[in-house]
């Protein structure tokens, strides 16, 4: 009975309108990057074009936050895919009329904006639209399937990249999101109007305060949690996702397709993690929630000693995938465990909103280690291990301090539930 109530006709819609979007997206956020460093082949410029992106990433996943709240989250995910694909459209009527490097950062300002401002009503209507006996497993078949796009995504779009240019990605992506919208026209989403009359400026400040005061007064651990995850963006996360491109195109020497396949594994880890915890979901204890980052941390280390100038090259890359593909595992785990405990422990009234505020701050440093990832691999590009290295052993003395603190969140966990 539970797993019909998870997978009726509303929530499907969702998952469906999820795989078709964010495999859009997917292509998109491999194709453009990679277009840039291709051209401009500058690893500083290339880190502080991605950080750039972030900064809207941050601050609209705030206001997708409240909005979540007030306004229906179908009309919400109906108008940014919508929206998305005009972006798109106007990019490709643009590209070779205006200079790349500031057209590529008001997109990729603008796609990161409207995903910030997406997936907070996502993620709001999740415990909406199940039960909350099955809401972990149905957390991790909604990272399933964005995983799965995120899988063939980056391996499509390496193919097609390295073929026939970016053209082909831009159209596919367009279509993608104009399917997505229509798709989610007919989803209901159960919500209650709010007649409110302030302006939009004091109902943001106002809802971000209760935010505030909710984490100060009532879950002061989960502000002890955040700081933890805004120290490993800013130590490995970063690391990864400018480095890994780096890496593989300039280091290694190697195609756009190899770094399609290396993007790809990071979707296949991510279905191999959200796999693994719906299975053993029943048996994660948030007490060891630590070991995941620790994982991603001696992954990381693995990453960095394949790089020393002895190991070939090609050698040298299947190594990092491999290990992306564990880092990711890991990560898709430790976010499942988290977003399922946090949405438990919210009040219905505040999901959306706290979801965004958590999303943002623990993304705020994301711009500043991309900046600061780019200019490390900018001036030791001839040995890149060494950045790597740095990355891991920071990550993992993170990892070992978060121990106490989520051992803390266990015991406070199980107090509330014998209350």
């Amino acid at each position: 009975m539970e797993t019909n109530k998870m997978f009726r006709r509303d929530f499907i819609m969702v998952l469906a309108g999820q795989i078709i979007s964010l495999f859009g997206n997917a292509i998109l956020r491999f194709a453009l990057p990679l277009y840039l460093l291709r051209e401009t082949n500058s690893a500083s410029l290339f880190g502080a074009v991605t950080a750039c992106s972030f900064i809207p990433m941050i601050v609209f996943s705030l206001f997708g936050g409240v909005i979540a709240d007030r306004v229906n989250k179908r009309n919400i995910m109906v108008g940014l895919d919508f929206c998305t694909a005009a972006v798109i459209c106007i990019f490709y009527l643009c590209l070779g009329k205006l200079p790349l490097v500031p057209l590529m950062i008001a997109v990729l300002m603008i796609l990161y904006g409207i995903s910030g401002a997406y997936q907070p009503s996502v993620q709001a209507s999740i415990p909406l639209l199940t039960d909350n006996e099955v809401l972990m497993k149905a957390n991790a078949l909604v990272n399933l399937v964005s995983t799965l796009s995120g899988l063939l995504g980056p391996v499509i779009g390496g193919v097609l990249f390295a073929s026939f240019g970016i053209n082909p990605i831009l159209y596919i992506s367009t279509a993608c999101f104009i399917c997505s919208a229509v798709m989610e026209i007919f989803i209901h989403i159960p919500y209650t109007a709010h007649k409110e009359d302030i302006s939009a400026f004091k109902i943001v400040r106002s809802d971000i305060r209760e935010c505030t005061d909710f984490l100060k007064n009532d879950k002061p651990v989960f502000i002890s949690v955040i700081s933890i995850l805004v120290l490993f963006n800013l130590l490995l996360s970063a690391a990864m996702v400018v480095g890994i491109p780096i890496i593989i195109v300039q280091v290694l020497d190697l195609s756009d397709e190899y770094l399609g396949f290396t993007q790809g594994a990071m979707g296949l880890g991510g279905i191999a993690g959200g796999l693994l915890t719906g299975i053993v979901s029943s048996k994660l204890r948030i007490s060891g929630n630590y070991l995941l980052l620790a994982v991603c941390s001696a992954a990381a280390l693995i990453m960095g000693l394949s790089l020393f100038p002895i190991v070939p090259s090609i050698v040298s890359y299947v190594v990092i995938t491999l290990m992306v593909l564990i880092t990711m595992s890991a990560s898709t785990m430790f976010s499942i465990s988290m977003l399922t405990l946090v949405q438990q422990q919210t009040p219905s009234h505040l999901l959306g909103k706290i979801m965004a505020v958590i999303m943002a701050v623990t993304s705020c440093s994301q711009p500043l280690g991309n900046v600061l990832y780019g200019l490390l691999f900018d001036a030791f590009i001839d040995i890149p291990w060494i950045i790597m290295i740095f990355s891991a052993v920071s990550a993992f003395i993170v990892s070992l301090c978060s121990r106490r603190i989520f051992a803390r969140l266990e015991k406070e966990t199980a107090s509330q539930e014998i209350a």
